[in-house]
């Protein structure tokens, strides 16, 4: 029988409901199975484990995709292009090249290698709060960078990171194996980039070091808790609906944490109470809200699943949160 991690297993589940509800097609969710199973035959097995039909399956005799190039030449690089982002319908989206914040690509060694990350800050030197953001599975995009500038509008240094720059970087690969990269590199090893990236931030001028939070979404809100458990300094976190961090290892977080949890989630949301349970049990400050009438994924404006209102408040409750605890 197979067996599938953790974060396989979420991002899996996450496919297969775009497929189920239309937003993926078979093609690209077969590819993307296959890209984090490796083998035809562990994607057949994978496709079934989470309720496709035998004759959605394919044959495991048929041949592995092929990755392509990727076709983006924005997505990942943090070069994008001043200007609005690319299907962005949210009302708090700050284009590129916004007045009074700076933006640029920087690189800063993690493991004797350089990691890229998309840095947006406000004008002016003094030293200030900071947060670390953390892409979904479909690595670091325009979306992301968007986030970043909207964390900067509101006073913070945010650092976006390229979690695939040791593979090239996002842009560099086919949009279908990216999940599947970001799977076969471990959490650990992501974790311990944010680490980095949070000792790059702390010897900023511009950066209070007492002052750093981080954010995540959906694959990367599983990485926000999972750091929040090994990343000491951080004060506060702000996971949009992630994977819980493993349990027993919820007492050793230090930050503020605050969960965002969609009502229609239920694969995500389904599992908060235990997560609140253990929070409360280790006197961890935290807050856990389920925003209504949602789905997975309602924060992202480029997305199907998007809802302004759900997704301002969300981001209005996780500025407030930061404004208490950063």
């Amino acid at each position: 029988m197979i067996q599938l991690g953790k974060f396989e297993k979420y991002l899996i589940e996450e496919f297969f409901d775009d497929y189920r509800a239309g937003d993926m097609t078979h093609r690209t969710f077969t590819r993307r199975v296959a890209f984090i199973t490796g083998s035809m035959a562990a994607t057949s097995a994978a496709m079934l484990l989470v309720g496709c039909t035998p004759e959605e399956v394919p044959r495991s005799s048929d041949p592995m995709p092929t990755p392509a190039p990727s076709s983006s030449s924005t997505a990942g690089n943090g070069t994008a292009a001043a200007g609005a982002v690319p299907g962005a319908r949210s009302p708090l989206s700050v284009p590129e090249g916004a007045a009074g914040l700076t933006t640029s690509t920087v690189t800063f060694p993690s493991n004797s290698t350089g990691i890229s990350g998309y840095l947006a800050r406000p004008g002016g030197g003094a030293a200030g709060p900071a947060v670390l953001v953390c892409h979904e599975n479909r690595g670091l995009t325009p979306h992301i960078q968007d986030v970043a500038r909207r964390f900067a509008k509101a006073g913070y240094s945010a650092l976006a990171l390229d979690l695939l720059s040791r593979e090239g970087g996002t842009a560099a690969l086919d949009a279908d194996a990216v999940p599947g990269a970001l799977t076969s590199a471990g959490a650990a090893r992501h974790v311990a980039d944010f680490a980095a990236a949070f000792d790059y931030l702390a010897a900023q001028d511009f950066v209070d070091a007492a002052r750093i939070a981080m954010n995540g979404y959906c694959f990367g809100g599983g990485i926000t808790w999972q750091a929040a458990t090994e990343l000491s300094g951080l004060a506060a976190t702000a996971a949009f609906y992630g994977p819980a961090p493993d349990l027993n290892k919820v007492p050793a977080i230090k930050a503020a944490v605050f969960g965002v949890y969609a009502e229609l989630d239920q694969r995500i949301t389904g599992a908060m109470p235990a997560l609140k349970d253990a929070l409360a049990a280790s006197n961890v400050t935290h807050q856990l809200t389920v925003y209504p009438g949602v789905d997975h994924a309602f924060h992202n404006d480029t997305g199907g699943r998007y809802n302004e209102a759900q997704a301002t408040a969300a981001w209005n409750d996780t500025l407030a949160w930061f404004k208490q605890h950063v």
